[in-house]
């Protein structure tokens, strides 16, 4: 080791600004034992020593060699090679020099059971927050035992989730270090997580505080609901006490060299519904917590823990994801210009261009308003420029609304004399949260932050969250995002950027061509999920939507409806030729990404169905562990007939609500006279919307739904995951809501 560095320090010895040889897990426990915040004593395995290990063990360059023909997203590669560069650092022996340090600095700490934790020198700062990417020992106790821990920390820095994260954030996997904390374990009585601002609404004149009994793992986990305590962070007065019955906790396993080192254990029958702190005890914390943001002048997340009526803090880290907040009025107060349906929230201004229609979308431009009759799919170059959208016709569930809030921006529908009042080039308002137009530019006070989505986001649930999407351009931006896979990719926006009728292109020996396409725009989603899956709707234009296609006309009929017309498993089974063309794009996604899906849109009958399948596996896609093949449940005969279309060999199901809602109910989904009677609460709907799930789960079949319903109506969700629903598949901007809507109903099922 080079002069000047040190293999073992002690937390009074570093602070924050040791970061690169503590990492931030061991700075900030030094920094606040520096200054008297009652932390755990212990000691930091500094990421000089784990440097020195790599340097002189020669085990760096075998590492780089196995890196170096990793594709990060290719999640059984990633998953064998983290195999074997841990292994292969735990394969080699750590410098005997070190090993009796560390066992020396355990001995003089007084042995016992200790937490060994990992601390990666780029974690828990603002631009690459690496926490939880390695691994935690808790309850280790002996010399050799600790030494062991320390070893199988460093290998962690390899495990598949850290890898794939440097690989993204472009970090050096060799310039990212380690460092290990040894701590003094606490057997808590009861522990928890304190925000030192209100994390939903980013209130920072507010201190939340979650307890439960026993360790704080189990709030981790989401297993068990914690105590609710908000403190006013300047009088210290308790706002809220919310306690919650709490029937077992979690501690450490007394049999020594169990297999589990904690075990849940019941609560005696008195104290279940007793509060986890006293008042007095909530006020002390709540008091810590004012002290360490004062200290690091920034807000924190804290994990604390009680031991014998005296109360440690364990870690702290900043809350990184705070936006800025606007500072204007708390309501838009000016004259409302027009009203109509929201349909995309968010506040935007900009001059107003009028579109009669799609071949004039080229006179928008960056930063307009888009006021049309309606869009189509061949609106959407345009609708990627705009601030806002207002249409005259449709619902939440048109066109207009559905791509806006793929988008994120604001749009209001069903204005119905929007294109005859307003006029080009006039500065107007849209407030899409509350389905409302201003003349002019006009301002709104939004107190929003970023935190609230992504704490939302974060929250763990039994039923997956899926999200729907079209644009490749927003793959890898969604992705990031915490949702579970895509249960709704829509093939109808990638087909219009093609903007020919396959059958033109097949007329001009052009299959090739429009098979590449279409394989890109798949391609982008499939490669930004992986492994996550990619449920690919197979095309679902209808005939009206292929005439506005280059070539289109020659191909397609004028149908007076075609909403109940040629498409679907019908077009397929009929027009065989252009259906290959998909498959054979599919399956060139596959070939290297797994992770893609086929679900069949508006299938009529039960032998549409076996048809298609039928035509599917004999192009070579045949069900497998892992292609999966679904079908949209979105027409009533579905219903009546679940178990014969189960019967054929179907992986999973999802309701596409809007259309299945709008065939009950003999409703025009997009007609803003019946916007009110289209409602997916409807008896007739939930008796079909229950029949779909309980009939699939009986047959071992998943189910989903991908209409908006799930988060627009929380009342509508609890119904669907008390009945069994896999996974809610909804727009980008409705992850974290709905995560906290399933959260809620599974915690309630859970209470019965």
């Amino acid at each position: 080791m080079q002069q000047g560095q040190k293999a073992i320090v002690w937390f009074n010895e570093v602070g924050k600004k040791d970061v690169p040889t503590v990492g931030g897990k061991g700075a900030n426990l030094g920094e606040m034992t520096k200054a008297d915040i009652p932390v755990p004593q212990g000691f930091i395995v500094t990421a000089d020593a784990y440097f020195d290990f790599l340097k002189k063990s020669k085990v760096k360059d075998e590492i780089g060699n196995r890196l170096q023909p990793l594709d990060p997203n290719d999640s059984k590669q990633l998953q064998q090679i983290a195999a074997e560069v841990k292994q292969l650092i735990l394969d080699t022996a750590m410098p005997p020099e070190l090993a009796k340090e560390i066992e020396q600095a355990y001995t003089q700490m007084g042995g016992g059971l200790v937490a060994v934790r990992s601390s990666a020198t780029a974690e828990d700062l603002p631009e690459a927050s690496f926490a939880g990417q390695q691994r935690t020992f808790l309850n280790v106790q002996g010399e050799k035992e600790v030494v062991t821990a320390v070893h199988e920390c460093w290998a962690s820095l390899f495990e598949p989730r850290a890898i794939f994260y440097r690989h993204h954030q472009g970090f050096d996997h060799f310039t990212v270090g380690i460092a290990v904390p040894v701590q003094k374990m606490i057997q808590s009585q009861a522990s928890g997580v304190m925000f030192t601002l209100e994390p939903v609404t980013s209130d920072s004149d507010k201190i939340v505080i979650e307890a439960v009994f026993g360790l704080g793992e189990a709030i981790v986990s989401g297993e068990i609901t914690p105590d609710l305590y908000v403190v006013d962070k300047d009088s210290l007065k308790i706002i809220t006490r919310k306690t919650v019955n709490q029937e077992s906790q979690l501690i450490k396993n007394p049999t020594a060299g169990a297999k589990e080192t904690n075990i849940w254990v019941p609560l005696p029958a008195p104290t279940q519904s007793q509060q986890k702190l006293t008042d007095s005890e909530i006020i002390k914390l709540a008091w810590l917590g004012k002290q360490i943001e004062d200290h690091y002048r920034f807000p924190q997340d804290i994990e604390w823990a009680k031991e014998n009526n005296k109360i440690y803090i364990l870690q702290t880290r900043p809350v990184t994801t705070i936006k800025e907040v606007a500072e204007a009025e708390p309501e838009i107060r000016a004259p409302v210009l027009l009203s109509g349906d929201k349909a995309s929230p968010g506040i935007a201004s900009g001059p107003v261009k009028i579109v009669p229609e799609a071949s004039q979308i080229d006179k928008v431009k960056t930063g307009d308003v888009l006021v049309a009759e309606m869009t189509t799919p061949d609106f959407v170059p345009a609708m990627k420029r705009v601030v806002a959208i207002v249409t005259n016709r449709g619902g939440r569930t048109a066109h207009a609304a559905i791509v806006s809030r793929e988008l994120g921006i604001p749009c209001v529908v069903g204005v119905e004399q929007a294109t005859t009042i307003l006029t080009n080039g006039q500065v107007i308002t849209v407030d899409g949260s509350q389905g409302k137009i201003y003349d002019g530019k006009v301002t709104r006070r939004i107190k929003t932050t970023a935190v609230a989505d992504i704490l939302r986001e974060a929250i763990r649930t039994r039923t997956k969250v899926y999200v729907n999407l079209a644009q490749p351009e927003l793959a890898e931006t969604v992705a990031a995002r915490n949702v579970d896979g895509v249960g709704l990719l829509r093939a109808e926006f990638m087909i219009a950027q093609i903007g020919e009728h396959p059958q033109h292109m097949i007329s001009q020996k052009r299959q090739g061509e429009f098979v590449d396409k279409l394989y890109q725009g798949i391609n982008t989603f499939a490669k930004a999920f992986n492994p996550r899956p990619v449920v690919y709707r197979t095309n679902d234009f209808k005939t009206n939507e292929y005439r506005k296609l280059q070539g289109g006309e020659e191909y397609e009929a004028i149908e007076e409806n075609p909403m109940l017309g040629y498409r679907g498993a019908s077009r397929y089974i009929t027009d065989v030729e252009v259906f290959k063309l998909e498959i054979e794009a599919i399956k060139k996604v596959r070939q290297k990404y797994k992770n893609l899906w086929v679900m069949i849109p508006f299938i009529r009958t039960v032998d549409e169905l076996a048809r298609t399948k039928q035509l599917v596996e004999s192009q070579g896609l045949k069900r497998s562990e892992d292609f999966k093949l679904w079908m949209m449940v979105e027409v009533p005969s579905n219903i009546f007939l679940m178990e014969k279309f189960l019967e054929l060999g179907i992986d999973g199901i999802s309701i596409g609500s809007n259309d299945l809602t709008q065939l009950i109910l003999g409703i025009d989904r997009d007609s803003e006279k019946l916007a009110e009677t289209f409602d997916e609460r409807n008896e007739a709907v939930l008796i079909a919307l229950e029949r779909a799930i309980k009939v699939s789960k009986s047959m071992g079949v998943t189910s989903s739904i991908c209409g908006q319903a799930p988060s627009v109506y929380p009342e509508l969700t609890e119904k669907l995951v008390e009945w069994g629903i896999t996974s809610v598949s909804v727009s980008p901007d409705m992850i974290g809501t709905t995560r906290e809507i399933i959260a809620k109903a599974e915690a309630r099922l859970e209470g019965r």
